[in-house]
């Protein structure tokens, strides 16, 4: 039990903090814009850290259950945490673009933030990193596809036919999700792996057991259920926020793609120093892409069930930020190793979207 209570430490920290908001209740959106910023920043830390923990127990359930199930546990995982987060903020501000604008930041901060950083820092270290070259040839190819079909493509549909449209974007994405899913785990699982050299390690203990499969089931979901109550705080909290302070209108968007985002920066950063840029690639451009190809559809679901329907289409800037950054990954992962340059290159794409954030376009 001691063991299983330090293993949870962060999910713990999660539960008391939702405890404490609870039990304060209106009196951090009442007592002025100090508290309401400060109960904003404590309370999307507490749902990194929950976060954090969903991450690892859905590794834990990958490991066990192997592809194609431990793929799609995975992935699923991590949508839900960014669906939970998207769907209280809505709730709250129901913002027209804030899904846009969600998935729109996340791509940024995955491929220009996480694996420009990530080749940045890799490649000061080790020089050339390998990786399979085909993995980054299909996510990119299928993050654009997913991208135009939602997000571009919605500008030249007129208002009267939205539902259609986003009933037909729904069926296209499950089907380009099945196929991937399919190619990723089937025949074609090579193009997501890399061998490595292996390294002659001295014999040690047995490593310890990770939690059971039972309870790595029961703190996921415990740790979605966290996410979704703290969510439903800070959503309260972060609008008293925003009326008390001049932010960009990005910033709700960037905050949830931030805690979707926020378990996979530090193992993708560990992977590159370790010098293993296969798994970068895997984390950096198959979280892009599960943010479009899964978030996309259920959104469009709630906005069809709701009849109020989200804006997808980007704005121009927006458009050319995307194709830039696809344009600049696919040159960067054509040839099978990253460097220090070409992390250098989308990490300088970064710096943009954040300064365009800033001032608000």
């Amino acid at each position: 039990m001691q063991m299983l209570i330090r293993q949870e430490k962060l999910l713990l920290l999660a539960i008391a903090s939702a405890v404490v908001a609870y039990v304060a209740g209106g009196r951090l959106t009442s007592s002025g814009a100090s508290t309401a910023i400060a109960a904003t920043v404590l309370l999307v830390a507490a749902i990194i850290c929950a976060s954090q923990r969903v991450a690892f127990h859905a590794e834990q359930l990958a490991h066990r259950l192997g592809d194609p199930y431990g793929t799609m546990v995975l992935t699923l995982s991590a949508v839900l945490v960014e669906v939970v987060v998207l769907g209280m903020v809505l709730s709250h501000d129901p913002s027209p673009t804030l899904v846009r604008d969600t998935i729109y930041a996340a791509v940024m901060l995955d491929i220009n933030g996480i694996l420009g950083l990530a080749a940045l820092m890799g490649g000061l270290k080790h020089g050339e990193q390998a990786y399979n070259d085909d993995s980054g040839r299909v996510y990119t190819v299928m993050i654009l596809t997913a991208m135009a079909i939602s997000m571009i493509v919605p500008e030249f549909i007129a208002r009267e036919h939205w539902h259609i449209y986003s009933a037909f974007t729904i069926v296209i994405m499950v089907m380009l999700y099945a196929v991937f899913l399919r190619m990723q785990t089937g025949p074609h699982s090579y193009f997501f792996s890399y061998s490595y050299p292996e390294k002659r390690r001295p014999r040690a203990a047995q490593p310890a057991r990770g939690p059971s499969t039972m309870l790595s089931v029961g703190l996921l979901v415990a740790g979605v259920v966290i996410i979704g109550a703290l969510s439903e705080v800070m959503a309260k909290t972060l609008n008293v926020s925003l009326e008390h302070v001049q932010v960009p209108p990005a910033l709700p968007a960037i905050v949830v793609a931030l805690i979707s985002a926020s378990p996979e920066i530090l193992t993708a950063l560990r992977a590159a120093l370790a010098n293993r840029m296969q798994s970068v690639v895997n984390i950096a451009l198959g979280a892009s892409l599960s943010t479009v190809i899964l978030t996309v559809p259920l959104m469009e679901a709630l906005a069809l069930y709701t009849g109020q329907p989200f804006e997808m289409a980007m704005t121009p800037i927006q458009t050319i930020m995307v194709l830039v950054t696809l344009i600049v990954a696919a040159i960067n992962v054509n040839d099978g190793q990253t460097n220090a340059i070409e992390g250098m290159t989308h990490f300088v794409l970064f710096a943009t979207f954040v300064m365009l954030s800033i001032l608000g376009l």
